[in-house]
This record gives C-alpha cells, structure tokens and sequence, in this order.
C-alpha cells in the first residue's frame, strides 16, 4: 500500500512539473546590484534609481501594459531599487522616455511591452502572459539588461499571480 501511495505521489509531482510552461530569455547580465556584500557581517546598499515607465500594450486586454508595471514597480521597490513612477503618464517613445528620466535624476529606466494578457479559451481557462522587459543607462541610452518571457498556469490561477511570478523570476536572473 506504501509503495502504491509513493507511485502516485511521485507521477502528480512528476506530472506537475512536467506541465510548466514559463519559456525566460534575458541577456547575459543582471540587473544592477543594489545591495553589495562589504563582508559577512555588512552590507553596502547602492543608490540604483530607476524612471519605470508602463509598458506598451500589444494585447486585446485594456490597461495590460499598466497593470503588468504596477507589478514591476512593486517587484523593484521590494528589491531596493529607487523607483520614480511614470505609470499614470502617457506612454511616451524611448527617446522621450530617456529625457523624463534624465530629468528625474535616475541612472536608468525601464521600458517593454505586453504581447499576451489573458485567459485561454477552454475548459480551464488558464491564464496566459507574455512580457519585454528591458533597462537602459539614462546617460547613452546603452541597453543594460533585457527579458522577455511567457508563462501560462493552472485553471485556477490568476493572470496577476501569474504574470508577478514571471516578473520575480525574469528579474532574478
């Protein structure tokens, strides 16, 4: 009976894993390091500001591009980041962008787009989100870290759940 027990646990983890389906390409550096290990006892925190701006909305689903940088910022501000919010603003270009941020007196901001927001069709309806997400050094505009990323969850997941959890993931890397 034990052995039985054990089977079946081990094919619905096997099974469970096996139905992730999180796909995550960044470039081959990190963000900037906000917190700076001086010795085992210390640590440095680094003045990282960061212009956030909303995201561009490629998708069906009104104000994707806003909610899905209403996460961002709270993911960046739990990590130590200086964030000045541009959230509420029209989406400005890139060239723009920069100079907004430069006027905030941030060494970087964050800019991407939304290309899927929503819940599949279906029985289950699970929700499906994909994201690009790139940082730039204010003073040239030179690309400092990008991600783009797409993930789908269970049935009874949330698309905000979701989509924090491949943020949080796309921003460890």
């Amino acid at each position: 009976m034990k052995v039985i027990i054990n089977s079946i646990i081990g094919l619905s983890l096997l099974f469970a894993v096996g139905c992730s389906t999180a796909s995550i390409v960044t470039t081959d550096k990190s963000l900037p390091v906000v917190y700076a290990d001086i010795n085992e006892t210390h640590e440095k925190k680094n003045n990282v500001t960061i212009s956030l701006f909303r995201l561009n909305n490629y998708t069906d689903t009104p104000r994707a591009g806003m909610r899905a940088s209403n996460l961002i910022e709270g993911i960046l501000l739990a990590k130590g980041y200086n964030v000045t919010s541009h959230l509420k603003d029209k989406l400005p270009t890139m060239k723009k962008a920069r100079k907004i941020a430069k006027e905030d007196g941030s060494k970087y901001f964050m800019y991407g787009g939304v290309s899927e927001w929503r819940y599949k069709t279906g029985i289950d309806g699970e929700p499906a989100v994909s994201l690009q997400v790139s940082l730039y050094k204010t003073k040239k505009s030179k690309l400092v870290w990008s991600a783009t990323a797409s993930d789908s969850d269970w049935g009874n997941a949330s698309i905000g759940t979701t989509a924090q959890d491949l943020l949080d993931e796309m921003m460890s890397n």
